[in-house]
């Protein structure tokens, strides 16, 4: 299967991220190479590209897809490591940094990979390829601790359910694939839930890819070690899919947008902290309608922009 992911919000990316050529730019979740093709042609041959991804099927596929353009790199890297890579590939004072962040069109859809309930797949959910398993997890987590995954990275009101059913399916031997897990989850949960729209499974998988893949952590690593590496008045993008990321995108701004932190009383400021950064879209940007009606994924995508002082 061709590593084909369908970038969200892409034109609006592209021009927040005002591309001037000759500057260096990274993409920092290169994927199937959709924002980085956009982002070179915009350079004109000019400037530098790095493009970073921990899946080895999307620096495959993008290395063929973009091997045309002289002026691009690809790295296989966690872009929670964004400012060591930079470094070590001349990349520092970049111009502009992009994170789509989440799982992509082609992971989901490949049902070898183990991330979606809509395949009876082995479970794995790996972006790497490497390390902890969802099947680890699942087989290996007390019922305590998937409950905790569950609520934290899922937020579903009936993770202490699930993860009791979990447990109880384990006694009968291991849950090998997202088919078996679906159906535990399933019915595990309420009438109610069961006839909710959408698959009951929907928030416990999202909670265990998030917990497999660290991504929460790796998201604030990422955006802080962009703000490192970005030179002045250059932009960083990022794109979100559900809420617990943009939370941490929004706050992190927010406190990278913010300077003196004295007490309102004081008559003059002793902190001397300067703002490092201004917010270029306030409030965030959704997809269109027109975006909507042609990519359904794309419904909880977030957009946020920040510009480095």
């Amino acid at each position: 299967m061709d590593f084909l992911h369908k970038p969200v919000l892409f034109r609006e990316t592209i021009e927040a991220l005002a591309i001037a050529p000759g500057g260096g730019y990274i993409d920092g979740t290169l994927g199937g190479g959709g924002h980085s093709e956009a982002i070179l042609r915009a350079l004109d041959g000019e400037g530098r590209l790095l493009g970073i991804d921990q899946d080895p099927d999307a620096i495959r596929a993008a290395t063929e897809r973009l091997g045309g353009f002289e002026n691009f790199t690809a790295v296989r890297g966690n872009f929670r490591d964004i400012a060591r890579l930079a470094r070590e590939n001349g990349m520092e004072g970049a111009r502009g940094v992009l994170l789509d962040v989440g799982v992509s069109s082609y992971q989901l859809d490949a049902p070898e990979r183990g991330f979606s309930y809509h395949h009876d797949a082995p479970l794995d959910m790996r972006m790497s390829r490497e390390g902890t398993s969802a099947y680890d997890l699942v087989n290996g987590l007390s019922m305590e601790e998937l409950r905790d995954i569950i609520w934290r990275f899922g937020e579903d009101k009936s993770a202490g359910r699930i993860a009791a059913g979990i447990v109880r399916a384990r006694e009968q031997g291991q849950i090998e694939t997202t088919g078996q897990l679906a159906e535990i989850v399933k019915s595990s949960v309420p009438a109610a839930v069961r006839r909710a729209e959408g698959h009951p499974a929907r928030r416990t998988f999202q909670a265990l890819r998030i917990a497999v893949n660290g991504e929460l952590d790796a998201l604030s690593e990422g955006l802080e070690g962009a703000m490192e590496i970005l030179g002045p008045g250059g932009r960083l993008a990022v794109i979100t899919f559900h809420s617990l990321e943009d939370r941490i995108v929004k706050r992190r701004m927010a406190e990278y947008c913010k300077g003196c932190t004295c007490p309102p009383d004081f008559p003059v400021c002793v902190c001397g902290k300067k703002p490092r950064g201004r917010l270029v879209i306030k409030g965030g940007l959704g997809p269109s309608e027109e975006e909507l009606a042609e990519n359904p994924r794309a419904r909880s995508a977030r957009l946020r922009v920040l510009e480095k002082l």
